[in-house]
């Protein structure tokens, strides 16, 4: 039962020294970008689907 208390200190402390220095920032403006480049390439990817007329899905 020690064991798992120990390993679960260890994680929050990881855990709070990424969430206090900003690095979970950085990572949520990546994952916006991430976000709306996917969302172009779908709709680029979803158009070019349409404009052939392919019966295939």
């Amino acid at each position: 039962m020690l064991n798992w208390a120990i390993t679960f200190f260890v994680v929050a402390l990881i855990a709070a020294i990424l969430g206090f220095t900003g690095v979970a920032v950085a990572a949520a403006g990546i994952a916006k970008l991430f976000f709306v480049v996917f969302l172009v390439l779908f709709v680029v990817s979803l158009a070019t689907h349409l404009s052939r007329g392919s019966s295939r899905v």
